[in-house]
């Protein structure tokens, strides 16, 4: 995707830097472009905890890359061991960040220590290059989801779709999940107008969404969260598309807190609440989302503040809430897959059942 004329990935390699590697440091947007330059395992782990870097399937790409810094050091099995586990620990709840570390330690524990760190870039690259595709057809199955309300309700009719959170290109290596249908209807001459939810407490809604789809030219409007459900009452939504950090092999999916909620109000007004996806996001190994899937809870701070620009120019942090109160922060929330319409993947659409994904993916029937 581009950035005014120029193209990026969210995520890439300075081999004339020391083989660096670079990521946007998405806790900067929408106000500065601040690229940050990393050269080890800690500055990875970081980035990746304080949300510098965040979306489930970059996150899964930048550890990949912290490996192969961390092996620049020690390429030993000891240290490989102790470095995969840091960087698969970081977030709890994506399960793209697990996959890729065990993707990686796959390709690397055979090797000799000498081949390590030129074998993790490679595979590293292959993770990032791999994603991209899958996003790239994540969006053409989608599209057809667009196509469809367009052909039922005339040429000319605008499809008013409501996302939540952030799932665009800089939530992954390139293109999103929920937000590339979007940007190829956009692109081809559709009329789009998305409803993009602010996604408190860290508002990747506000902050991102809006900066990528403005950066492409696709109108929106930010609302707060609550307003989902009146929008949907009164018809102004005509579809849902949705991230996600870990979908269940049965079709449960976790996503940003409050997505359940909007699943819920899609539900009973009879909106399609669709989830947007990469299979490197599912669990194979997990089949009830309510009680095996780990739900991160971050900093009360997130929810008592809240950060922004001040008219002078100046991006400051200011608290919300009394100083004695308390919050508490849980990070994501499951959506039974009774409430979700259908999975968008890179091998198509399906139900949100076991019989659904197995279709597509029979390899893990």
């Amino acid at each position: 995707m581009k950035i005014g004329t120029v193209p990026y990935r969210s995520v890439w390699v300075d081999q004339d830097d020391g083989w660096s590697v670079h990521i946007f440091d998405q806790t900067r947007l929408p106000w500065e472009l601040d690229i940050l330059r990393l050269t080890e395992r800690d500055q990875v782990a970081h980035a990746i905890r304080t949300m510098q870097v965040r979306g489930a399937p970059l996150i899964g790409a930048v550890a990949a890359y912290g490996l192969a810094l961390a092996l620049r050091v020690d390429a030993g099995d000891a240290a490989m061991e102790r470095d995969a586990a840091l960087l698969a620990a970081t977030r709890p709840t994506a399960i793209n960040l697990r996959w890729a570390i065990e993707r990686m330690l796959g390709r690397l524990r055979p090797l000799p220590a000498a081949e390590r760190v030129a074998a993790a870039y490679d595979e590293a690259g292959r993770i990032c290059d791999e994603d991209a595709a899958q996003n790239e057809a994540i969006g053409r199955h989608g599209l057809r989801l667009i196509q469809d309300i367009v052909a039922r309700r005339g040429e000319g009719t605008t499809v008013n779709i409501l996302t939540h959170c952030n799932a665009g290109w800089i939530a992954t290596v390139d293109w999103g999940t929920a937000l590339a249908p979007i940007y190829m209807a956009h692109d081809s001459g559709l009329s789009v107008h998305v409803w993009v939810d602010e996604t408190r407490p860290r508002n990747q809604g506000a902050a991102l969404t809006a900066w990528e789809l403005g950066s492409h030219g696709v109108p929106h409007t930010v609302v707060a969260d609550n307003a989902g459900g009146h929008l949907m009452q009164h018809g102004a939504v005509d579809l849902v598309i949705v991230g996600t950090d870990r979908v269940t092999r049965t079709g449960d999916v976790a996503n940003k807190i409050g997505t359940y909620l909007k699943a819920l109000a899609a539900h009973d007004n009879g909106v399609p609440f669709w989830v947007a996806l990469p299979s490197t996001t599912i669990d194979w190994h997990v089949s009830d989302g309510l009680t095996e899937i780990p739900i991160e809870e971050r900093n009360g701070a997130e929810v008592t503040s809240i950060t922004g620009r001040t008219e002078d120019g100046r991006i400051e942090t200011v608290r919300l809430t009394p100083p004695d109160s308390r919050a508490a922060n849980p990070a994501f929330d499951v959506t039974p897959a009774r409430l979700v319409t259908g999975l968008i993947t890179e091998r198509g659409c399906c139900q949100a059942t076991q019989a659904g994904l197995a279709g597509l993916f029979p390899e893990h029937a």
